[in-house]
């Protein structure tokens, strides 16, 4: 079984969403992960807040943040076992971040299975 990540991607990452909301949302991703996870393929995880950071460009020279220039930003990640790139697809489609118009999430893949699974 080979391993994929899952980058979950939003189209705006200035929008702030109300607390109340991003509770639902968590919620939301909490049991879409438990679904993966129920099915022993979840490896890992790890959100990505968009405040403190920083971008190191070709140049050297650091900016504020995710933002300036760029459409998207990158919310968080899974890591998942999977038969196949279709089956992270699958998972990927579950994503409760593509409620949002605009957010997509991008399916690589990370290992090659030994054929030991």
């Amino acid at each position: 079984m080979d391993e994929y990540v899952l980058i979950m991607r939003h189209e705006d990452g200035k929008k702030v969403a109300s607390p109340e909301q991003i509770q639902v949302w968590m919620k939301q991703t909490m049991d879409w992960i438990g679904g993966i996870a129920a099915q022993n393929k979840f490896v890992g995880g790890t959100g990505l807040p968009f405040d403190n950071a920083r971008v190191v460009k070709h140049n050297k020279v650091v900016t504020n943040g995710p933002f300036g220039e760029i459409k998207e930003t990158i919310g968080g990640l899974i890591t998942v076992r999977a038969n196949s790139v279709e089956e992270a697809v699958e998972f990927a489609k579950g994503c409760p971040v593509l409620q949002g118009e605009g957010n997509s999430v991008e399916v690589r893949i990370t290992a090659k299975g030994d054929g030991a699974h």
